[in-house]
C-alpha cells in the first residue's frame, strides 16, 4: 500500500506516483517502489524545512555581524564545522566528501547572505 504525505502542507500539483516505470514493471514491484519513494519524499520535505530553519538562524547571525561590522565569513568556525560534519558523516555511514561539499555549498550561501545583509545595513546608515 502506498503512503502519502498527508501531514505536509499542500505544495501544489505533485504526483507522488509519477514514474516512467509505470506499466513496465510488475505491480508489486511498483507498489514497493512507490512506498519507498514516499519515505524519500517525507525526508526531502523535512530537509527543506530544516534548511529553512537553519537559514533563519544564520540570518540572525548576519544581522549581528552587520551591526558590529564583523566579517561575513569566519574561516575558523567554518573549518571546525566541516571537520565536525565529516566525523558525523563517517558515523552515519555517509560519504564524508559529499557531506563536506554539501556544507561548503551551504556556507557559501550563508556568506553571500551575510554580505548582502552587511551591504544593506551600511546603506541604511548613509
Amino acid at each position: 500500500m502506498t503512503q502519502h504525505n498527508h501531514d505536509l502542507p499542500d505544495t501544489g500539483p505533485y504526483d507522488a506516483e509519477a514514474s516512467s516505470l509505470a506499466g513496465h514493471v510488475d505491480d508489486s514491484v511498483m507498489a514497493e517502489l512507490l512506498s519507498i519513494r514516499s519515505s524519500i519524499d517525507n525526508i526531502d520535505a523535512t530537509l527543506v524545512y530544516l534548511l529553512a530553519e537553519r537559514f533563519k538562524a544564520t540570518q540572525k547571525v548576519g544581522f549581528l555581524k552587520a551591526k558590529h561590522r564583523l566579517p561575513a565569513g569566519d574561516p575558523g568556525r567554518e573549518a571546525a564545522q566541516i571537520a565536525r560534519l565529516r566525523r558525523l558523516a563517517e558515523d552515519a555511514h555517509l560519504d564524508p566528501a559529499f557531506a563536506e561539499k554539501f556544507l561548503n555549498f551551504i556556507i557559501g550561501e550563508v556568506i553571500r547572505h551575510h554580505e548582502a545583509i552587511a551591504e544593506d545595513h551600511q546603506s541604511s546608515l548613509k
